[in-house]
């Protein structure tokens, strides 16, 4: 006898667990891991879809209680079953529930009603229906006749249902006339809801590739053909065309019938891939970002089930498109954080993609000016190919970049977030009408409020976080929401030296309309897109060269093209720096280099200006020259001496709870079991000690952290320490998470 674990409803909280069912004869030898099944449910034994996540030759429960399984899908390759054995991988790799991981791949969950949309269309022979017409004219049915009318103007002797209904006032009685004297029928069809008019873009012709860009792809095409298929990572410096690269590659996969996941990092630079994509290969693409609705979103899935779309371009749940004839996988800006979820599973976008495209029998490339350490390391080693893109597009040259030592303006008695060298050069670039982009890493009046006297940090009640002051005084803390107002005295002291670091990108707006008066400004932050279109608004604005000068934080450096850039500020180099973040080198360079290549991408030569108290450090050397290799090998000999990763694996374990001794009480013997454990895995165990922020939401927080060269020895003894917490009554109110580098 054959027992199967059954995952009824992945939408309800309340059945987080499996259920087992008895396998019928018939179908023990088709079943398997990962298919669809019908299975009877609750009192009433009414059929439910279920997903198969085990098997055994044993259940836990008594042989006369558990019911059979009523219909299984048998169909090994579909794309449910594909989809369900990623989910089964995420489970096993990052630690969670089935559940949870199923919430992960199947992102759009509830089933939305389908959009019809009606016409109303002329059945009846026309001279016949002009007569009538006549006839409806001459009496008093001039309802009828408005219609009838109405119909008739139309070429195509049709109308829009939703017209008849609020313009010509037609209702469901002069419907019902037409419809029984066979005049008219009322007819229906699906209509998906779009999150952009395909019609609105124009169509582009593919791009000429360069030599540089020709011979990529041709590396790209040997790879494929090859015995191995290794994932792809191409390093192309910032404006050398990658996304050409891309486009190409999609181009041989639809003309092969398959279809195509493109992945981007972030919502704010679908304005432009969108465009680039849907000029190129029109309605064949369709997009998944955050902003969209419910509605847009499942009917985006619909159409990929269907095989309406071959391409799907969005952020990372796209990597769950249900498309049944996968060919490749595009990451592109592959170093993100973003790709990295921040909720159980911890999933990483780029491992989960590559087992996805193994599954599927797929490709993978990856893409990036400043590729993640872990990408780049394993590019060096072989398991992934490295192909190089050396030049930028045109052969255009490389921005000249200008290292501003902010402690010799303070000596120089320049208070103002501008540097003499970043206020002449904007000048300059302002009189021949060309565009500048300032990046500043801060949101709004993001600077906290503290005592000049006595220290004091105004913080939120309920977050162990300084709250962010806002214009008209407000204090918000952007953890949970709590919202106050300024005090005008310190609450310890009374003091009245009490005020805040203002270092946000709106007061940044105010200083640079102060100094540049007649100069045309957009902010682009967290504030000014939080309602849906406001990326593609600003953006478009600033293309259309409406605008002379934007400022805002990362969203306005990664992965924009806009020609008549052709200077970039970075008003404070080294801000993330110094965050406590094993990373912060890295994502450091990254961002500096991305924000250097956003300027003299047209035909004109740009320039940076970075602004630092750091100007030493290598981070920004490196960025300011454009030499990632040298910026590898400085980082990377920090992480071998350290044992981080890539040079070791990192396993963190996450804890919260309501209570702060019982979560300190918790973890303390969670690390005891790590710790007698750990030997025999050559596992460091360190803590646990409190987060960064230790209180979220009035929950407590703590982490413990384990190294080890060996990544199977962290996963084993990550399930290890699973079963002790299942088992012990103790972590019952401590909620779980763990995170794989």
């Amino acid at each position: 006898m054959i027992y199967a674990d059954v995952v009824i409803d992945i939408t309800s909280g309340e059945l987080d667990r499996s259920f087992s069912y008895r396998v019928p004869a018939e179908w023990e030898e088709k079943i398997g891991v990962g298919m669809t099944v019908t299975v009877p449910f609750g009192k009433g034994n009414r059929p439910r879809r279920g997903y198969v996540t085990g098997l055994s030759d044993k259940t836990d429960y008594e042989e006369q209680r558990v019911k059979s399984i009523l219909t299984v899908d048998s169909s090994a390759e579909t794309t449910e079953a594909n989809l369900l054995k990623v989910a089964a991988w995420i489970r096993e790799t990052y630690g969670s529930t089935v559940i949870r991981s199923l919430r992960t791949v199947f992102p759009v969950r509830e089933k939305m009603k389908i959009r019809e949309k009606k016409r109303i269309v002329l059945k009846a022979d026309p001279e016949e229906a002009e007569q009538l017409l006549g006839e409806l004219q001459k009496g008093r049915g001039k309802a009828r006749a408005r219609l009838l009318g109405a119909v008739l103007e139309s070429e195509e002797k049709e109308i829009d249902y939703a017209y008849a209904s609020k313009e010509l006032g037609t209702t469901d009685s002069v419907l019902r006339y037409f419809r029984e004297n066979g005049i008219l029928l009322v007819d229906s069809e699906e209509s998906y809801r779009l999150p952009f008019r395909i019609e609105d873009i124009p169509q582009e012709k593919p791009a000429l590739l360069n030599d540089e860009q020709k011979a990529a792809v041709s590396e790209i095409r040997s790879e494929w053909d090859g015995d191995q298929s290794r994932p792809v990572l191409i390093h192309g410096v910032t404006g050398s065309g990658k996304t050409e690269v891309y486009m190409t590659l999609i181009q041989d996969m639809l003309d092969r019938g398959k279809q195509v996941i493109v992945l981007i990092p972030e919502i704010s630079l679908t304005y432009q891939t969108v465009r680039r994509f849907v000029g190129r290969f029109g309605s064949k693409v369709s997009i998944l970002n955050s902003r969209l609705s419910r509605g847009e979103r499942y009917d985006r899935f619909v159409q990929a089930k269907k095989g309406e779309i071959s391409v799907m371009v969005g952020p990372r749940s796209a990597l769950f498109t249900p498309f049944t004839n996968l060919g490749l996988i595009i990451i592109d800006e592959e170093h993100e954080a973003a790709y990295k979820s921040e909720s159980t599973p911890r999933y990483h976008a780029r491992e989960t993609a590559v087992f996805r495209a193994e599954l599927e029998g797929a490709h993978v490339v990856l893409g990036s000016a400043t590729p993640s350490l872990e990408a780049y390391s394993r590019a060096l080693s072989g398991e992934y190919r490295l192909v190089r893109l050396t030049e930028r597009h045109e052969g255009r040259p490389l921005p000249d970049v200008y290292v501003t030592d902010l402690r010799e303006e303070l000596k120089k008695g320049n208070r103002s977030i501008l540097s003499r060298r970043l206020r002449d050069e904007m000048e300059d670039r302002l009189g021949k009408h060309e565009q500048i982009m300032l990046f500043l890493n801060r949101r709004g009046y993001a600077g906290f409020v503290s005592c000049r006297e006595c220290g004091h940090v105004i913080k939120c009640p309920h977050c162990d976080v300084s709250l962010s002051q806002h214009m008209g005084g407000r204090l918000v803390c952007h953890y949970c929401g709590y919202e106050t107002q300024a005090p005008k005295v310190c609450p310890e002291c009374g003091s009245s030296y009490i005020s805040g670091f203002k270092a946000g990108t709106q007061q940044a707006e105010q200083v640079i309309s102060k100094f540049f008066p007649e100069a045309r400004i957009l902010r682009m932050d967290s504030d000014t897109t939080r309602t849906k279109g406001s990326y593609e608004a600003i953006l478009s604005s600033f293309a259309a060269h409406e605008a002379d000068i934007l400022i805002g934080t990362q969203m306005i450096v990664k992965g924009h093209d806009f020609p008549a850039v052709t200077l970039v500020g970075i008003l404070a180099a080294d801000l993330s720096l110094n965050a406590s973040d094993f990373r912060s080198a890295e994502r450091t360079f990254q961002l500096l280099t991305q924000a250097v290549g956003r300027a003299g991408r047209g035909v004109r030569t740009g320039s940076a200006v970075l602004q630092t108290y750091c100007p030493s450090h290598y981070s920004i050397q490196t960025a300011a020259r454009q030499d990632y290799e040298a910026f590898y090998r400085e980082e990377m000999a920090y992480r071998s001496l350290m044992d981080y990763p890539p040079a070791a694996h990192l396993l963190v374990v996450h804890a919260s709870c309501q209570n702060e001794e019982k979560l300190t009480q918790g973890m303390y013997y969670a690390a005891r079991f790590c710790t007698k454990l750990s030997a025999a895995y050559q596992i460091r165990t360190i803590g646990p000690a409190p987060e960064q922020i230790s209180k979220v939401k009035d929950m407590y927080r703590q982490a413990l952290y384990l190294k080890g060269k060996d990544d199977a020895a962290l996963k084993t003894l990550r399930k290890h320490l699973e079963d002790y917490i299942a088992i012990n009554p103790g972590f019952r109110d401590i909620y779980m998470q763990y995170d794989h580098y």
